[in-house]
């Protein structure tokens, strides 16, 4: 990208640099907000590949996918190379053309993939497969060396998880809840839900502790007001006892309770 901001003059691959930085910094938490940053890139230096590849990453991520599908078609013809295949692909599923995705599955432009890219491939195929209602079709689609690998990768955990999710669609809940166990072996840094999923099919169910003071606090208040009446009744009934007592003998009741007593 540094390479590409080098052809446009200084001052304006300053600000693209700014606006390419605040996209990267605000998709995960903020799409729209990235968004918005990705157009005002895209106005100023919309010839550069990184530029488009950024503005279809953040339409993507605002559920856009005609627009970005367009962008990224864009930095692919800039830049010839076939990274941008997986997620092209999903954006056709993303617009409702499943048949399409599973087209491009088996393009010669996945051969070209490096593996983390093929993997990827093969999760939107599955997809697709899920889209068009064929579960048997998508497990196998996911069934390969890569899921049965020992090693942990980086697209690991997801291609792991992503089978668990289609078993579990299937019926297949014994399975199912091995192979989330195996995706949250692998998910180190907690990109899958993997652990909820477990849970759910453990019948384990999470309160919110918050919630659940909030509900209770009244209860309580309650709870500590009855004592209060009662113990209040308790002591007008001793001191009714002794001022009678002492009325009865001709004498004086005043003082602590402790000293009367």
């Amino acid at each position: 990208m540094r390479q590409e901001l080098l052809s446009l003059p200084k001052t304006l691959a300053e600000d693209v640099a700014r606006n390419l930085v605040m996209v990267a910094r605000l998709i995960d938490e903020d799409a729209e907000q990235a968004y918005a940053y990705s157009r005002i890139a895209l106005r100023l230096a919309s010839r550069v590949a990184a530029v488009r590849e950024a503005a279809g990453f953040a339409a993507y991520a605002t559920q856009k996918y005609s627009e970005a599908l367009a962008e990224f078609r864009a930095a692919r013809r800039m830049t010839g190379s076939v990274e941008l295949w997986p997620v092209m692909a999903d954006c056709e599923r993303g617009m409702g053309r499943p048949e399409r995705a599973l087209a491009m599955a088996g393009e010669p432009e996945v051969q070209k993939l490096d593996k983390a890219g093929q993997v990827e491939m093969r999760l939107v195929a599955a997809g697709a497969r899920r889209d068009m209602g064929q579960l048997d079709a998508a497990i196998v689609t996911l069934q390969s060396p890569e899921l049965a690998s020992h090693s942990v990768q980086s697209w690991t955990a997801r291609l792991r998880y992503a089978y668990a999710d289609a078993l579990l669609a299937a019926g297949r809940e014994p399975e199912a809840r091995e192979w989330f166990a195996k995706a949250l072996e692998a998910d180190k840094d907690g990109s899958t839900d993997a652990s909820d999923r477990l849970a759910e099919l453990d019948g384990v169910e999470f309160v919110d502790a918050e919630d659940e003071h909030v509900e209770d606090e009244p209860a309580e208040r309650v709870a500590d007001a009855e004592d209060a009446v009662v113990a209040d009744a308790a002591a007008a009934d001793v001191e009714g006892d002794a001022a009678a007592d002492g009325s009865a003998a001709g004498e004086v009741v005043d003082g602590p309770a402790d000293e009367r007593s």
